[in-house]
């Protein structure tokens, strides 16, 4: 199939996976694409759009948790307005007390709205019981290089048999084997199998913007003092009276800080 590229040009319009487009054709092996539905979503990485729900998928070692990595994803996702579900990989690679320890920790992430689930590297079973998810929905696989994403699917969408590949010893990540984003039927859904990738940007997230995309903040948004509250340095702000409460994770709040910071100091675009 091919696009009239003059007109989507004009309009700065890319067809993306995932689009609802009008198309036309003049047999069964040529059509043209004629105009492309408004979006309610769209990634920039991966590529794709009108997303339902992302499944994030993070590996509690090799390589090992990264609760910063994780909570940029879910800045992202909740910036598109795309419902995140929560896969913590390779669990079966902890010791007993590693293990409780992380759950203790990762459970804080299901006590503020999200779904999770905890997956060992041979747990066929539970994958399997995780293709509920799915139904009747687009979803997105994102997640740091090897952490599990397409081992996942894999399992889940008998012959589909994606390349995968073994960590990279000396950087503790995995390589690239997902060279482009397709929509794979499954069940009564779709799922996309999209590019590791190991560092996110802020580009499209506005300052004031970022306190909305941490659903236990904007709970208390309207318990601070003062209205539009960024909850750092404003006295009397319930975020930060929750977190000397312990009720707010520390270390996803020193997350915030530093997405925060890094948002006031990026680089203006012209």
């Amino acid at each position: 199939m091919s696009w009239k590229g003059g007109v989507f040009r004009q309009k700065k319009i890319t067809p993306l996976v995932g689009d609802q487009v009008e198309f036309e054709y003049q047999d069964i092996k040529e059509g043209y694409i004629i105009s492309v539905d408004e979006r309610d979503n769209q990634l920039t990485r991966p590529p794709i759009a009108n997303v339902d729900q992302a499944i994030i998928v993070t590996s509690v070692k090799e390589p090992n948790l990264s609760v910063n990595l994780l909570d940029k994803f879910l800045v992202l996702v909740e910036s598109k307005a795309i419902q995140p579900l929560l896969f913590f990989t390779k669990m079966d690679l902890l010791t007993e007390v590693e293990a409780k320890s992380v759950k203790e920790k990762l459970t804080y992430y299901q006590q503020i709205g999200y779904s999770i689930e905890f997956l060992s590297t041979k747990d066929n079973e539970m994958i399997a019981q995780l293709s509920i998810h799915l139904n009747d929905k687009v979803s997105v696989f994102a997640g740091q290089s090897g952490v599990g994403k397409t081992s996942i699917l894999n399992q889940i969408v008998p012959g589909l048999n994606l390349e995968t590949d073994d960590i990279s010893a000396s950087l503790g990540r995995g390589k690239h084997t997902t060279r482009h984003v397709e929509l794979i039927p499954f069940e009564s859904g779709l799922v996309a199998d999209t590019p590791g990738f190991s560092s996110l940007d802020f580009k499209e997230i506005q300052l004031e913007n970022l306190p909305q995309y941490y659903p236990e903040f904007a709970v208390l948004q309207n318990d601070c003092k003062f209205r539009g509250c960024m909850h750092i340095q404003e006295p009397k702000c319930a975020v930060k009276q929750a977190l000397v409460n312990g009720e707010i994770l520390k270390e996803r709040y020193d997350n915030y800080v530093q997405f925060a910071e890094e948002i006031k100091n990026r680089k203006p675009r012209y």
